[in-house]
């Protein structure tokens, strides 16, 4: 990953983090973006802490110019950033639930990916790799509004991989299963946690992704569910 400039949305998150380290230990130039990141997130000379959102056209382009500002190019994208919802049947789901999933899952990739593109493809190659979720083909009930927008992001992400292979880029997107986050733990004291997927392991297969090992799978969708 030497000399690899690599852009992780969500860095600061709890697969982000995991992601971010990873790249940086395989050698890459990392930019970690999120609305609340710091430089000190990382000890690591080769980390650069982008704050921003993502959330509009605007802002996303706007750091994405910082990012061709800094570097010049841009070759790996990881999209990390999304959010859950759910506990209701689909028939009991307002529509503000509904945006806000569709707000999330679906339209800030929209925007990032719009907003990266262009630099990825000035590179002259590329890797995008998006983490979408096992609801996205599996849905169940009481989670709808977050299975339709995981669906969507995945479909946008490979229609990503047929528009751009032309010039070399792969997007592929992996489908966790309930991911080891403090977050979750939290969310579901309960659960077996050994059955769920681990953070590292995930980011190592992004990495792999990212890697020339891994650069004839395009427009892949990729089961990671842990032992569940």
């Amino acid at each position: 990953m030497k000399d690899k400039v690599t852009l992780v949305t969500g860095a600061s998150g709890g697969l982000g983090a995991f992601v971010t380290r990873a790249f940086l230990d395989a050698g890459a130039t990392v930019i970690g973006t999120s609305p609340r990141i710091e430089q000190s997130s990382f000890s690591d000379g080769n980390f650069m802490a982008l704050r921003g959102e993502i959330t509009s056209l605007q802002s996303a382009t706007a750091l994405l110019d910082q990012v061709a500002s800094r570097f010049g190019r841009l070759d790996i994208l990881v999209h990390t950033v999304g959010g859950f919802a759910g506990g209701k049947t689909l028939a009991n789901t307002d529509d503000a639930t509904f945006q806000r999933m569709l707000e999330l899952n679906l339209m800030v990739t929209f925007h990032v990916l719009r907003a990266a593109l262009p630099l990825i493809r000035k590179s002259g190659s590329g890797c995008i790799v998006g983490i979408g979720s096992r609801a996205a083909v599996e849905p169940g009930a009481k989670v709808g509004a977050y299975s339709a927008s995981k669906a969507a992001m995945v479909s946008l992400v490979r229609t990503v991989a047929e528009e751009n292979k032309d010039v070399g880029i792969t997007a592929n997107v992996i489908l966790p299963g309930t991911i080891d986050t403090p977050a979750n733990r939290k969310e579901m004291p309960d659960a077996d946690f050994t059955k769920w997927v681990q953070p590292a392991k995930l980011a190592a297969l992004v990495v792999f992704l990212a890697s020339d090992a891994g650069k004839d799978i395009n427009g892949a969708v990729i089961p990671m569910y842990g032992k569940a």
